[in-house]
Formats: structure tokens, sequence, C-alpha cells
């Protein structure tokens, strides 16, 4: 009597771990997402061999700087920057925030027009003429659709200026805590400034890329400010006659006044720079300690992230951010709603956000090859490339990434790419993910 009695509890508890393992199976592996799947050991695939790292990093360029490459040999190099120069870490910590994949097939089936004509969003993304590496697209906290090409999920890739947006949520954060107000001019918060041709620029004057000093980007002509300057960072190609320390540089530059500050924008990293140097000072740690702390401590994020540091340890604040696609959408996620998918706290207020959204109306002293525009009005706006009139806030990044969020909507998409050529010849990405978010996404709930 007493054995069956045991025989019928184990049986009871038999079936009743099969109907766990059933419930687990039916509801929660559809909410799973397919990436974190492929990170098991027995799926995982290298990106790249032996042979191949030899031959890439034995056919960098000797006279110039690595970057200036392009096609299928920059892609590889925008994905293993940390095999070509030093980097600077961005320490995660704790339990990574699960994103939770929901896809919707018709973002795929969504027939978009291109340059290469009209077809399905997804072929144009298999189209050899387009150079996208990758695509996040979140809404209401969720993947609805994730791509890569030519990328491993776990790759981090560089995103240039989309790391400017980084940059203006730190110092947003200051202003936030008191620390700053937007209308001091930046000499007030940086001694070795105080004397300097940007030392009476106030925050909000560099945040809108209006300084009135004449030095903008400029990736070619070595002879230039702001090339001298990217030379002393590590961005442009230096030698021993170039200047090695970017801080004394540009408290030392005197560029020409072009007009009066707040009237016209003209775009240079020169700007996030000092907007970076201004975060050292107040928070007293390098940026991508501050960015660790701050942000990707707090995100859940699935990796370290990294900046590029060429030259004595200090991070390409312009333009150094290196990340996992994943992550840059969980940065992407604290501009929304959502943000508590990723965080328990609200790292970008609702007065700054609001603030990115108070148009300008600065005249563009001229355009920046990679910032992709379309017709709609927009404007420039806190290291912010376009804010538009539907609420899409973009920021782009050189030879192919970029970085948009509708805070209204609730939306996050992140894509990378290289460049062709030069001439930065593939199809301009923006305006067609714009198409599908507005069409398949736009006043739609999951």
């Amino acid at each position: 009597m007493f054995t069956n009695q045991n025989q019928n509890k184990d049986f009871i508890r038999t079936i009743f771990l099969k109907m766990v393992f059933l419930f687990a199976a039916v509801v929660y592996v559809p909410i799973c997402n397919s990436y974190q799947e492929s990170f098991s050991s027995t799926d995982f695939e290298s990106a790249a061999s032996v042979e191949e790292t030899r031959k890439k990093l034995k056919n960098l360029p000797k006279t110039d700087i690595w970057w200036n490459v392009y096609g299928k040999d920059q892609a590889w190099y925008f994905k293993n920057v940390n095999l070509i120069h030093p980097t600077a870490l961005i320490h995660r910590y704790g339990d990574i925030s699960e994103l939770t994949s929901i896809p919707k097939p018709e973002i795929s089936k969504f027939k978009v027009n291109s340059p290469l004509g009209r077809m399905e969003f997804i072929q144009f993304l298999n189209n050899p003429q387009s150079l996208t590496t990758s695509v996040v697209i979140l809404q209401n906290g969720k993947i609805v659709f994730e791509y890569y090409r030519d990328q491993q999920p776990y790759e981090k890739t560089i995103y240039w200026s989309v790391t400017k947006i980084i940059v203006s949520m730190l110092v947003g954060i200051l202003e936030d805590r008191g620390l700053i107000n937007f209308d001091d001019p930046v000499g007030l918060h940086i001694n070795d400034l105080k004397n300097s041709a940007y030392g009476d620029i106030t925050i909000e004057n560099l945040m809108n890329m209006s300084s009135g000093l004449d030095c903008p980007d400029n990736y070619f002509d070595k002879e230039t400010c702001y090339y001298e300057y990217s030379s002393a960072i590590g961005d442009g190609y230096w030698t021993e006659e170039s200047p090695e320390n970017p801080y004394i540089f540009v408290a030392t530059l005197t560029p020409e006044k072009s007009s009066r500050q707040g009237e016209t924008y003209q775009y240079s990293g020169v700007n996030t720079f000092i907007l970076g140097w201004l975060v050292e000072e107040k928070f007293n740690s390098p940026l991508q300690n501050v960015i660790s702390k701050e942000i990707w401590m707090k995100i859940g994020a699935e990796a370290d992230g990294l900046m590029l540091a060429p030259r004595f340890g200090v991070p390409i604040m312009h333009g150094g951010l290196i990340a996992r696609s994943r992550d840059a959408a969980r940065v992407g996620l604290l501009f929304t709603p959502s943000y508590g998918v990723v965080s328990k706290e609200k790292l970008v207020s609702d007065a700054f956000i609001t603030s990115i959204k108070r148009p300008t109306r600065f005249m563009r002293k001229e355009s920046v090859p990679y910032i992709q525009t379309t017709k709609e009005s927009s404007y420039p706006r806190y290291h912010w490339d376009s804010v538009f009139s539907n609420g899409d806030f973009f920021k782009g990044g050189w030879a192919g990434q970029g970085f948009l969020v509708n805070p209204d909507k609730d939306m996050v998409a992140i894509y990378t790419g290289y460049a062709k050529d030069a001439n930065e010849s593939q199809p301009n990405f923006l305006p067609i993910l714009r198409q599908v978010l507005r069409h398949v996404l736009s006043d739609k709930t999951i």
C-alpha cells in the first residue's frame, strides 16, 4: 500500500513536470528571441578566420588613416576596430535586460520606394547594392524586426558620430542635477578654456553646433583646424609632427569667427569634444567611465561597450562608440516611454526630450556628407542631425550608421553599415527606413 502511494506520487509529479515543460515550450519559447538562443556554444560562428584577420590587418593603409578604405574591407574594419587601435572599456553590470522579440512579418514584406526600384524591404536589404549590415527596430519596447548581414549579432561595430548623442545625454543629466546651466559659458566650468576662443560659448550653443567659430568637420584636408584636432585625438592620420594632446590643442585653438554664436549651424566634432571634456570635469572621471556608471551599468547591457581611444587613452568623444546593435537599441529606449524595459531610472528626462523638440532657426552653413536627410522639414538640435515634424529624432554616423527614436510613438530603430567608396554611393537608407516606420508601425500597437 505504501509503495503504491509513492508510485502514484511519482506518476503525478512526472505528469506535472511534463505539463510545466510543455507550458514553457508553448508560451515562453516563442517570446524568447532567436538572437539569445544563437549564443549557445554549439551555434556560435566565428566572424573571421585567423588567416583573414592577419590579411586584413596587414593590408591597413601605411600612410593614411585606417578608415579611409571602402567596401567589404571597411565593413570588416568597422567590426574589428579593437584589433587596430587601443580602446577604452565601457563596463556593463548586473542582469541583462530582456528584449522580447515579437516579429512583425509585414515589415519585411512592406514595399519601399528605393533608388533600386520598388521592392519589399527585405529584398532591398538583401540586395548587393544595399550596404546596411544590421537593423534593429523596436516598438513599445519590443523587437519587431531584426536583421544582420555580414555582421554577427554579437559583433561590436563602431557607430561614429552617433556617439555624439551619448555625450549630449550626459550633458542633459548634468543639467537635470543642477550641476550646470545651459546658458553658462563653458569656460565657467572648464578652467583651461576660460580664456580660450571657446570660453564664452554657452553650453546651449555648443549643444546646437552654433558656436560661431569656423572649424567645421573636414576628414581629408590635413591642413584644416578640424583635421589637426582629429589627428591630436587619433581620429585622423597622425605623424610625429601632429599635436598629441587634444585638450591643449582645443584650449589654444584660434579659429576665425564666422558669425555670432547661436546664429549659424556649423557641424564640428570639436563642439562635442568640449562637451565631453565638460562631462569629465563635472563627474571627475574619464568619459568612458562616466558612460559606464551613468548609462551602461543601468541599462542591462548584454556586453561591455568600447570607446575608440587611439592616442594616450583619450576616447574619441565625437565618434568612438563601439557596441552591439541590441545594446545601442537599449540606449535608444531611454528616449521612449518604454525606458523601464531596460532601466529602473528615467535617465533621459521629459524636460530634455521637450527641449530637443523645440525648433531651432539656424542657417546651415554647409552640409555634412554623411548626415542623411529627406525632403521633409527638419531641424538640428542637441547633436541630433534632424528632428522631423512627425517626432522622429535622427542621428547619423559616417559611412552608414543610424540612430532613430520617436518618443511620441515609442519607436526605436538602429542600423549599421559601411560605404562603397569615397563618394558614399550607397542608397540613402534613412528615407527607406522611415517609409517602413511611418506606414507599418505609425500609431499602431503590438
